[in-house]
C-alpha cells in the first residue's frame, strides 16, 4: 500500500487505487485530503491540510521539483501542474534526452493557504498562487498571482476580488480539529 511509502502522512488521507505516485518517498501529506483517480504526481509534494485534487490532474517536473500546497487549497479536474519543464528557446527537448544537452526551467509552484484552480488550468514553472487566489476553468497562470483575487484568461488576469471573511473563519473552526 503506498500510504507506508510516504515520507509523512497525516489522518484522513484517501489516495485512489487508479492514482499513480512515481516517488511516494518524497511526498509529505497532512491531513483531511483526497486525490482522486488518474492523477499522476512525479515531483516532490508538501501538502498542507483540508486538500483536493481532483481527477486527472498531472503535477510534473521530476525527483529535483517541486509543489507545496498550503492548507485549503485545491486543484480541480484536468489540472497542469508544471514544476520543471525544458527550455523551448534552447538545448535539446525530451526527458529521454541526457540532461548536459537540455536547459531545464525548475523552480517550484508554490499555493499558498487557501489557493484554488479551476478545471483544466495550467500552472507554469516558479509560479505563486496568493492566499485566497481562485483561477477560472481553462486558465494558464505564468505568473505570480495577488492574494484574495479571481483570475481567469490565457494569460490568467485578475477579475475581481474574493470576500475572505468567512472562509478564514471556517477554516479556524476546522484547523482545531487537526
Amino acid at each position: 500500500m503506498i500510504y507506508n511509502k510516504l515520507k509523512k502522512c497525516g489522518k484522513d488521507v484517501r489516495i485512489n487505487e487508479l492514482a499513480l505516485i512515481t516517488r511516494p518517498e518524497l511526498i509529505e501529506m497532512g491531513s483531511h485530503i483526497a486525490i482522486d483517480a488518474w492523477t499522476y504526481i512525479s515531483t516532490n509534494l508538501i501538502m498542507g491540510n483540508y486538500i483536493h485534487i481532483a481527477p486527472s490532474v498531472t503535477i510534473l517536473g521530476g525527483a529535483n521539483a517541486l509543489l507545496k500546497m498550503g492548507n485549503f487549497t485545491n486543484i480541480g479536474s484536468g489540472g497542469r501542474i508544471v514544476c520543471a519543464t525544458d527550455d523551448f528557446e534552447q538545448g535539446l527537448i525530451s526527458p529521454v534526452i541526457p540532461v548536459e544537452h537540455r536547459t531545464i526551467i525548475n523552480k517550484p509552484i508554490i499555493f499558498k493557504d487557501y489557493a484554488t484552480l479551476g478545471v483544466n488550468c495550467t500552472v507554469l514553472p516558479g509560479v505563486t498562487l496568493g492566499e485566497g487566489c481562485i483561477v477560472g476553468a481553462n486558465s494558464v497562470v505564468t505568473k505570480d498571482t495577488q492574494p484574495w483575487m479571481v483570475y481567469a484568461g490565457s494569460p490568467a488576469k485578475p477579475i475581481k476580488p474574493r470576500k475572505k471573511e468567512r472562509i478564514i473563519k471556517s477554516s479556524q473552526i476546522l484547523m482545531k480539529n487537526i
